[in-house]
């Protein structure tokens, strides 16, 4: 789990970063252009952060006995707490950051017009984590319903995804969607457009060991099909632009029926990784680089959720540098190395310091500690997942 978390996470703020040099690069420039047409490529990391959440849920609970008011009031608080209060951070920050004097009834306005909405700061991913955790007994409960029709779960999950995606590209672009309910106006943050991932992430925390076994025994077929889609997303991006003349931000959305079956091998491919990853560890990996992923792996959710606050620099800084495109270019990697390491030293002190520790989902010490501790008590988890119940975060 440690790298393929902190692949995930890393793809994330990469992806990021390569949206703050595109914005500085000159349009009409060959770097610019490198960046827009390889961009698709880093979206599955969003795919797999879904699929993350959906494994470690279901291997922490699916061999429990269920106490969901416990579970929900729970997660609300582990992941409400972080929600609220960086987003009431960095809109603090932003506001002093661009020399404004506060006006407080505005402030309040705004934050709570992003914490409904969950519009700001990439924390969208934490509204449809929201409305996960309010369905997830229904997702249990499918699983535990049909036990032998697992596999036609996913079946149906896959294709009902796809055909899901084609409506999306192809049609919903030319309906008034003005009087719709948010969810549905602006579907990026909607749970169900995401439940194939969720619903794979479970599969695979259900059929462990099989599928563990599936992908040892077709890891090559998966790296070149995984390849080969990821060059696709180059042609896909000028079939957009070229043949169906779509907008870019439409160019670049990732609810694209092409990349759904990207991310899906990415994912398996990532899983692979992660499986030699962990063989490495145990037959002697050095000590520095295990001590590393292991460090970031324990902050991760942290860097997703801090990481605006690196790029705000990073976006005050680019304009500064007057250089031609492509040395701008060469210096994206510098760029990814701030970013990176700011949010790894604001996660790191929020999980070394208390009472920060909440902010990131890794709290020194809970009001409720005792209510869990009781509740856990009484529960029967699963032999298998007993070494994971204390990083059960995304």
């Amino acid at each position: 789990m440690d790298l393929i978390r902190v692949i995930f996470i890393g793809g994330v703020l990469l992806n990021h970063t390569t949206t703050a040099f595109t914005q500085r690069l000159a349009a009409t420039s060959n770097s610019h252009l490198f960046l827009e047409m390889t961009h698709l490529m880093l979206h599955f990391t969003r795919m797999g952060f879904m699929f993350m959440t959906g494994l470690v849920l279901v291997l922490n609970y699916y061999h429990r006995d269920q106490h969901w008011l416990y579970f929900w009031q729970k997660r609300y608080i582990s992941v409400g707490i972080p929600y609220v209060g960086w987003n009431a951070i960095i809109m603090l920050v932003a506001t002093l950051g661009a020399g404004g004097i506060i006006n407080w009834p505005a402030y309040w306005s705004h934050l709570g017009n992003a914490i409904q909405y969950g519009n700001r700061y990439y924390m969208y991913y934490i509204l449809v984590t929201f409305q996960l955790y309010l369905i997830f007994p229904l997702l249990i409960a499918l699983f535990k319903c049909f036990p032998d029709g697992h596999k036609v779960i996913m079946g149906v999950s896959i294709a009902l995804q796809f055909f899901l995606l084609i409506y999306l590209k192809y049609w919903l672009p030319s309906v008034d969607r003005t009087q719709w309910w948010y969810l549905f106006r602006y579907y990026g943050n909607n749970v169900l457009v995401y439940q194939v991932y969720f619903l794979a992430g479970a599969f695979v925390a259900i059929h462990y060991h099989e599928v563990d076994n599936w992908i040892k025994a077709h890891a090559k077929l998966i790296g070149r099909f995984t390849g080969l889609l990821a060059l696709g997303t180059i042609a896909l991006y000028f079939g957009d632009q070229k043949i169906l003349h779509l907008s870019m931000a439409a160019t670049h959305s990732v609810h694209q029926p092409y990349i759904m079956v990207y991310d899906l091998f990415m994912i398996a491919f990532v899983f692979w990784i992660g499986r030699r990853y962990a063989y490495a560890r145990e037959h002697g990996l050095p000590a520095g680089l295990d001590r590393g992923i292991r460090s970031l792996a324990k902050v991760s959710f942290g860097l997703y959720l801090v990481q605006s606050l690196p790029l705000f620099v990073l976006d005050a800084v680019l304009p500064l540098i007057h250089l031609p495109a492509w040395l701008l270019l060469i210096l994206l990697p510098v760029g990814y190395a701030w970013v990176l390491g700011g949010s790894f030293a604001i996660s790191w002190f929020c999980y070394r310091v208390p009472p920060f520790g909440a902010l990131i989902d890794r709290p020194q010490w809970h009001p409720l500690k005792g209510v869990y501790a009781y509740v856990q008590n009484h529960t029967k988890p699963h032999a298998a997942i007993a070494a994971n119940d204390k990083s059960e975060n995304h």
